[in-house]
């Protein structure tokens, strides 16, 4: 079964990027178009998921964004590189755990690219290093089509997650490649892709 992958040079408005998503899903679940792996960055965007709580938002002047993906609030800015999928687990295992572990896998292994040894959590979803949170997931299954998909913290500003209580976490509990102290981050773009598409292919 075939993937297609795209990659963006320029940031993707966020409801742009979900718009372009939906229709996706809609075309595979027709059978109509392939499945799909979008590898892009959002200007700063605030979103909250299904379990999302105002709460959790801390600088009342921000707007959130609401979306059908799962988890909490969360930002996306630039220097965090977003993958979105779609894929038809019609086609594979109906096994959304095996999907979550595949994407867990493949964020771990890239990771360990750069000399990150990084770990997942079963009872905070994401991916972990040193207890502070450097990728945080968050899918939708719909007719047994999983979209939405992960974030990797890779040199964007941090300090902007003070406006929110991230995925219910302290501010505190997040990282990236460049607060780890890793400032040269080469072939990203195509590590990715090998990656995810090694991965997602065996489910």
């Amino acid at each position: 079964m075939s993937i297609e992958v795209k990659i963006s040079k320029y940031r993707i408005p966020y409801k742009k990027a979900m718009f372009i998503l939906e229709k996706r899903v809609e075309g595979v679940k027709k059978g109509l178009q392939k499945e799909f792996i979008w590898i892009l960055e959002h200007p700063t965007t605030f979103t909250g998921g299904i379990r999302a709580n105002t709460n959790e938002i801390l600088d009342k002047k921000i707007k959130v964004i609401k979306t059908n993906r799962g988890g909490k609030i969360t930002l996306h800015n630039p220097g965090q590189k977003i993958i979105y999928f779609v894929i038809d687990l019609n086609k594979r295992k109906k096994d959304i755990r095996l999907f979550i572990r595949s994407i867990e896998k493949s964020i771990i292994e890239l990771l360990k690219l750069y000399n990150i040894n990084a770990n997942s959590d079963r009872k905070n979803i994401g991916i972990w290093v040193k207890n502070k949170k450097i990728s945080a997931i968050g899918v939708r299954v719909k007719k047994w089509i999983a979209y939405h998909g992960c974030s990797i913290n890779i040199n964007n500003d941090l300090s902007s997650y003070k406006k929110i209580i991230p995925c219910g976490l302290s501010n505190k509990l997040i990282t990236s490649f460049d607060d780890l102290g890793i400032k040269k981050v080469s072939n990203l773009n195509l590590n990715i892709k090998k990656i995810f598409l090694k991965n997602l292919s065996k489910i």
